[in-house]
Order: structure tokens, then sequence, then C-alpha cells
């Protein structure tokens, strides 16, 4: 049971706010930090978002005021010693704020981890976490319920909506239980239009992310016992050839759980300095648990892996062999 009178108390005690997320930030990371923001703003709170990450365009919508920056040391240290403290939401290691993990970890702020991932890091001062929340945002409606501390309106509502929509698979994965259709309902009732949001999120993307979509299916291949692994890469030149970003990859790993008989999907992705790894699974198969075992983490069927200034494709075999071991 997540203590919300705790962060209440947090967050009537103090007034200057800054408040992050991980690394290439989805809806959930996004909707849980304007809704946030929404929430403080509403109490006269001063705050600031600030991200390692561009916004990824197809998530702009959430952001109509512009208030998401993306941090720039020179420019915003100094809020870390003037502020009074820091929000790290859908996360819960400091690596995934990339650029300001050093400058989270050095700070004098009171620090707050709101998350619903397994593993925690031992780096702040109070946190509220529960794997049995669908979403962050889903920590985040429940604590404006159980404390009143604002009333919703449409700007919360269609954050916590997106962020709630997003991390459920659009409303099909396990955790899609009778409370969070009771949930969607009661933001339904305050403004948010379900095909407008759905339709930003997943049907406004640039040509280049279809055409990025057609070469990763293209490099699929299937592996392990029976054919129940199925793994995808996208390399740099795939990006610089399309046109194409990072953040365009978001669900492609989704694609490989689609074929028959497969049980664990991965896509690696070449990154500039390193490379990445999403990973997906049924049933009762950990990825988390691999990704772990390469300084990733995430949830029971759905994590990933970021390793820098190692050659990805020397890391497949290594990878594909490790996931065996898992069905």
């Amino acid at each position: 049971m997540l203590e919300f009178e705790k962060l209440n108390r947090i967050v009537l005690e103090y007034n200057k706010f800054i408040i992050t997320t991980h690394v290439n930030p989805d809806a959930d990371a996004l909707g849980s930090e304007l809704a946030l923001y929404y929430i403080l703003k509403k109490l006269g709170k001063q705050t600031v978002i600030l991200n390692h990450s561009e916004t990824p365009y197809n998530l702009n919508f959430l952001d109509t005021e512009n208030v998401i920056q993306k941090y720039e040391p020179e420019k915003h240290n100094i809020l870390f010693s003037d502020f009074d403290a820091i929000m790290c939401l859908d996360l819960n290691r400091t690596d995934r704020t990339v650029s300001m993990k050093e400058i989270i970890e050095k700070s004098e702020l009171y620090k707050v981890c709101i998350d619903h991932h397994q593993y925690p890091a031992d780096f702040a001062d109070a946190y509220f976490i529960d794997t049995d929340y669908a979403a962050t945002g889903h920590i985040l409606y429940n604590f404006i319920k159980a404390t009143n501390i604002v009333s919703l309106d449409y700007k919360i509502s269609v954050s916590l909506y997106s962020a709630i929509m997003t991390d459920t698979g659009s409303f099909r994965f396990d955790r899609t239980t009778p409370e969070i259709h009771r949930i969607a309902a009661d933001l339904l009732e305050h403004g948010v239009e379900p095909h407008l949001v759905y339709d930003q999120l997943y049907d406004q993307s640039l040509l280049s992310k279809t055409r990025l979509l057609g070469v990763t299916l293209k490099s699929l291949k299937l592996a392990g016992p029976n054919d129940e692994i199925a793994f995808m890469t996208i390399m740099q030149e795939d990006f610089k050839n399309l046109g194409a970003v990072e953040s365009d990859t978001e669900n492609f790993v989704n694609f490989g759980l689609s074929i028959q008989n497969v049980k664990i999907s991965i896509l690696f992705i070449e990154l500039k300095n390193g490379f990445k790894v999403s990973l997906r699974s049924k049933g009762n198969i950990h990825v988390n648990n691999l990704a772990r075992e390469y300084g990733g983490g995430g949830h029971v069927n759905a994590s990933g892996i970021r390793i820098a200034n190692e050659d990805m494709l020397e890391f497949i075999p290594k990878i594909l062999s490790k996931a065996e071991s898992y069905l």
C-alpha cells in the first residue's frame, strides 16, 4: 500500500520542484510528468520539467504549453542548488536519466521516486513504488483520489489517460483490470476523447517511421528451440538512410510476438555510442531478469537493456543464447 499521505506532505512542504523521467520517454513517462506538473502548478508551486531526451514528436500534443525542457548543464545545473526537491517519475535508477545522472546523485535536493518497476536502486529519500500498478500514471491518479490534493481537469486527465492507455497496451495487457476501466471512464468524464488520443499517439507517424518498420521487419529472424525467439536489428545506417529517429522504434519489438509459437521477441538497435535491446515475452517468461544480467530492467514481460561503447553485433549471439535459457 503506497503512503499517499506521505507524498501529500512532501508536495505541500516543498515549493520548488524539478520533475524528470527516463531516456527516450514514452507516454507514461511524459503523461505522468505533465500530470504532476499541473498538480504542482495548481498548488502554486514553482516547477520545471527537465529531460535528457527530446520529446518524441508523436507526444508533443500532450505538452500544449511547451513546458518540457531538454536538459542543458550550463543552463539548468543552477536549479539543482536553488530548488527544493526532484521528482523522478517512471524510473527507479539514476542511470536511466543518462546525462542527468551525475547532477541528480550529487545534488542535495530531496529526491522522490514514483514508479512501478522492479528492483529500484538506492538513490532517493522517499520511494512510492508498487509493481502492481499498471502505469506510473495509475499511481498519480490514485494519489489524487486518495488525498483530494487537487481536482481533476482536462489537462491532468488527458495526461493520465495517455499514460495508462499506452502502458496497458491500449487496455489489452494483463493489468487491464476493472479498476483500470473505471479510471478510464472517470478521465473520459473530464473531456478526454479516446479516438483523438489514439490518433495522436499511433496514427500520426512520419513516413520515415513506416519505412523504418519495413526495414526492421525484413531483418526478422527466428532462433532458439522450435523457433520460439524472434529477433530483429536496426543499424545506425538505417536511421540515416531513412531520416528516422530512435523514438520511432517504439513498439516495433511487439511484432515478433505476433508470430505463431514465438515466446520471446528481441529488438537490437544500434546507437551512436553503443546499442539498446528491447525485450518482450509471453506468459511466465521473465525477460526483466534477462535484462538485469546486462544492467537493464523493466517489467516481467517488457524490459530493456542499454549498453554504451560496445559492438552490438558481438553481443547478439550472446544475448540470444541467454534468452534460450529463459524459455
